[in-house]
């Protein structure tokens, strides 16, 4: 999505802009979605510890990381590709042809470390597909991720049919599983710790990560000002893909099986926990710590409704109306902001 896309033009995008960096560096943190997102979810903790039974032990703590986990991989190029003002639904679809991959090349003999880089090479492959029609072909974002919604899905079933395959070894199945210490604090979130350091550096301390960030207020600013705009929305949907891969080999193990719908519907999740997080659906705007609260967020609530015997209908309709709040939001308040912002009668318009 460009300027004219999210009915921005440049100049518009250029005051939005200044008006997000107008105000001293602690009103910016303390007054801002990512600050109320963290601010939820640590109420959210302290309620669901003293209300739902059971919530607050390691154990709890543990299944609550390991379900989010794949969600909190994907949210990461996720979040790059949004503030861009794209979107890739084919994220889940790849994890679930990435799972299935390793599967059918783990029963076929093929060593499971050889069989992981493949996977990652697939999901690269993926990434590249969706890159290449959006930015050289030229075609919308939705458009193309919802068919390779549907191939990726395809392909990923047609290899496997309705079987799986759960014969994985037992030393990569309890890695996935381990804790660290008493803590219930699963060892793969040092790996997660370690890209979401490596993804906050990229997105907040970079020039790519500025001209992300650019591109998604005004396409046409940021290609003036030297970005390029095609190749930094390849990259993106790269990492998605490659990223996702990276999670179908973590559900795979997880789960101990490799199936064809592995993850379905897994994209809403990460796309709610994103836009939660504060990133604009319409581009230019996020921060990835926004994110992360997001994504444990959701997770919180999900995990303290399944304690409490709430069904997973009920679950995944919660999950439905924070993603329509995030959506809304940023435009409720955006409309506030340009109602106590206009001159009374009688007043002179501010200059633009």
């Amino acid at each position: 999505m460009n300027s004219v896309e999210t009915g921005l033009e440049p100049k518009q995008a250029e005051r939005r802009a200044v008006a997000d960096y107008g105000n001293p560096v602690w009103r910016r943190w303390l007054f801002s979605r990512e600050t109320a997102v963290i601010a939820a979810l640590v109420v959210v903790v302290i309620v669901a510890s003293a209300v739902v039974p059971y919530f607050g032990t390691p154990t709890t703590l543990a299944f609550l990381l390991l379900d989010a986990t794949p969600i909190l991989l994907i949210a990461l190029p996720m979040t790059l590709v949004i503030i861009t003002g794209e979107i890739d639904l084919s994220v889940a679809s790849t994890l679930g042809l990435s799972s299935v991959i390793l599967g059918v090349l783990t029963k076929a003999g093929v060593p499971i470390e050889f069989a992981m880089v493949i996977c990652l090479l697939v999901g690269l492959l993926a990434g590249a597909i969706n890159g290449f029609l959006v930015t050289v072909v030229g075609l919308p974002s939705l458009a193309v991720t919802i068919g390779t919604l549907a191939l990726f899905r395809g392909i990923a079933v047609g290899l496997l049919g309705t079987t799986a395959i759960t014969n994985f070894p037992v030393f990569w199945q309890t890695l996935v599983q381990m804790r660290l210490g008493t803590t219930g604090i699963p060892v793969v979130m040092v790996l997660v710790i370690v890209l979401i350091i490596i993804f906050a550096v990229v997105l907040h301390f970079t020039p790519f990560g500025r001209g992300l960030v650019a591109l998604g207020l005004s396409r046409d600013t940021a290609a003036f000002s030297g970005v390029n705009v095609n190749r930094a929305k390849f990259i993106a949907f790269v990492l998605t893909g490659v990223v996702s891969a990276l999670a179908g080999i973590y559900w795979t193990l997880r789960y101990g099986s490799a199936r064809g719908d592995n993850a379905v519907g897994l994209e809403l999740s990460v796309i709610a926990a994103v836009l939660l997080g504060g990133v604009s659906i319409f581009g230019g705007k996020g921060a990835l710590h926004g994110v992360v609260a997001g994504v444990l967020l959701i997770g919180v609530l999900q995990s303290a409704l399944r304690l409490a015997n709430v069904s997973s209908d009920a679950i995944n309709i919660i999950t439905g109306v924070l993603l329509i709040v995030s959506v809304l939001s940023p435009r409720f308040l955006a409309w506030t902001k340009g109602l106590r912002s206009r001159p009374r009668a009688g007043e002179p318009h501010p200059p633009l």
